[in-house]
């Protein structure tokens, strides 16, 4: 099965940036990394225009569009609720990946690691923490040190290098490869 793992954190933290300074770091050592996003804000891939976005409009519930350099499916899903994780994950190609990381889906049983930035602005309590780290934690990044004890690693959530090969050594044990570090 692919590897399966999410960043996690409150919004504002730094998810996003944080994924576009790792992807290319784990990709420099040989891994293959795939990302699913959640999203709660209505979004759309297609450009009012094209001709992919007037055909969808017009009415088509699918709609994939194809060239050399990539492929996209388009889903109309207006009154579906969220897409259900695990298919997401099946429509991944895992001939072509290593792990797979997700932003988001923090309801989701899978393993993850846990930002904390103290500028993101969000202002939390020890109840909120307990909420968030649980068994499927398997690191906290954080910009400062925490006042909390914790039974996982702490990494340095400026430090993308240090994250990246956490991220290694754990394929490596839940794989049992060898990816260098």
């Amino acid at each position: 099965m692919l590897p399966i793992l999410a960043i996690a954190a409150w919004s504002g933290t730094g998810k996003t940036t944080l994924l576009k300074k790792l992807i290319p770091l784990l990709k420099q050592r040989g891994v293959r990394p795939g990302l699913i996003k959640h999203t709660h804000h209505n979004m759309d891939v297609d450009t009012p225009g094209k001709d992919s976005y007037e055909l969808r409009k017009a009415g088509a519930d699918q709609v994939l569009v194809a060239s050399k350099q990539r492929w996209a499916l388009m889903m109309e899903t207006p009154d579906e609720q969220d897409p259900d994780f695990s298919w997401l994950v099946s429509q991944m190609d895992a001939r072509t990946l290593d792990i797979v990381l997700v932003e988001g889906f923090k309801d989701e049983p899978i393993p993850r690691i846990l930002l904390w930035r103290r500028q993101s602005g969000q202002h939390h309590t020890d109840a909120d923490w307990e909420t968030l780290l649980d068994e499927r934690v398997i690191a906290v990044a954080s910009d400062e040190s925490l006042d909390i004890t914790l039974t996982v690693p702490l990494l340095d959530l400026n430090n993308p290098q240090q994250i990246a090969a956490f991220i290694i050594q754990w394929l490596n044990h839940i794989n049992g490869s060898s990816i260098d570090i």
